[in-house]
């Protein structure tokens, strides 16, 4: 099911507004916000969110996290992220159940190692991971003593220990191993009972692996080039993808669009973002 018709050139970061009951998500190539039949235009990429209030989100940019106040579109720097590296900008991101807001960078041109991974939380930015290509797959078990992510071309999705505030401690260690097989981990979300769904490029579908990593189904999405999922809707089963159309010579108009699958999951609520 088609949830908007924007055909955007790299969907990304869907979030769902728990207090709204509203999906935004960003085409991050056109430096764009989307809501359902709205949409804001910013001067860098744009790509993750989080919500801070119901009038307020904290977006991630090339450059800076941002505070976002969606009636107005005013829009405050909270800090710089990176802006002293221009060939890098943000990609994926979450807010974790602590309250921090993790958000990974990469090249604009993927180089290798260029990206990081860092978390904002009560006003403080820590650089968590460096000499990360892509970072991705930012997301966090229910009982918020895990994040996972990924820096995508080493396939494999990697889990680590948070302490009581949400930060890391140990070192991160494999919990999905992709490598040998043709499947590229992008975002990912985990739902209320801790399974993880992993949008993967290039394959048009989103994989659902248990608590212990172990592959369980997939969903298949028309959009070739899946780049993350959200859960939302009324009772949080709905699962909402973006996808982009970067990468595919002459692509139809499947490629691009924000899907919505009913499931018989249930998704965890986003959590708030505590400036």
């Amino acid at each position: 099911m088609i949830h908007d018709s924007s055909l955007c050139a790299l969907g990304e970061g869907p979030l769902w507004h728990p207090e709204r009951q509203q999906l935004f998500w960003f085409d991050i190539l056109n430096k764009r916000l989307h809501t359902k039949g709205q949409s804001w235009d910013f001067p860098d990429h744009v790509s993750a969110a989080g919500w801070v209030d119901r009038d307020t989100l904290l977006i991630a940019s090339a450059r800076a996290l941002h505070r976002f106040d969606i009636a107005t579109g005013a829009d405050v720097i909270l800090t710089n992220l990176e802006d002293d590296r221009a060939h890098t900008r943000s990609n994926d991101g979450r807010a974790d159940p602590q309250g921090g807001f993790w958000i990974g960078t990469m090249g604009l041109d993927a180089e290798p190692g260029a990206g990081s991974i860092w978390r904002f939380y009560r006003n403080e930015l820590r650089c968590l991971f460096a000499d990360i290509t892509i970072s991705n797959s930012i997301c966090f078990a229910p009982d918020g003593k895990t994040a996972y992510f990924t820096d995508t071309p080493t396939q494999q999705i990697m889990a680590v220990d948070l302490d009581a505030e949400g930060w890391p401690q140990g070192s991160p260690r494999v919990q999905i191993d992709l490598q040998g097989t043709d499947l590229n981990p992008d975002g990912s979300v985990v739902d209320s009972a801790g399974n993880l769904f992993s949008a993967q490029w290039g394959a048009g579908r989103v994989a659902v692996y248990d608590p212990q990593g172990q592959f369980i189904e997939a969903f298949a999405v028309p959009g070739r080039h899946a780049s993350c999922p959200a859960f939302g809707g009324p009772h949080m089963q709905t699962l909402f993808v973006t996808t982009a159309r970067q990468g595919i010579s002459d692509p139809d108009d499947d490629q691009g669009r924000t899907y919505a699958i009913e499931t018989s999951y249930t998704g965890q609520r986003e959590h708030r973002v505590i400036l």
